[in-house]
């Protein structure tokens, strides 16, 4: 994976997320339920690295968002 940019974590709350998955599926939706609490980039592929087991991906998020239960309308601060 790429080293992680200063401009990701330049502020408290910012999260660099590395995933190692299985599988694709797996992975995804790790990212899905991620996505599903707070402020999260969109990701399209995982990579693979030569000589290990399953796949990675990488995202970014932003914890300064209200936590909220799943489905549940945002909360105004």
């Amino acid at each position: 994976m790429e080293a992680i940019n200063e401009v990701h974590v330049s502020e408290p709350g910012l999260v660099v997320v590395d995933v190692a998955a299985a599988d694709d599926e797996t992975a995804f939706a790790f990212h899905t339920a991620l996505a599903a609490r707070w402020a999260a980039t969109s990701v399209e592929r995982t990579t693979r690295d030569p000589g290990q087991p399953g796949v990675r991906l990488r995202c970014y998020l932003d914890l300064r968002q209200p936590l909220n239960a799943p489905g549940q309308a945002p909360t105004l601060r």
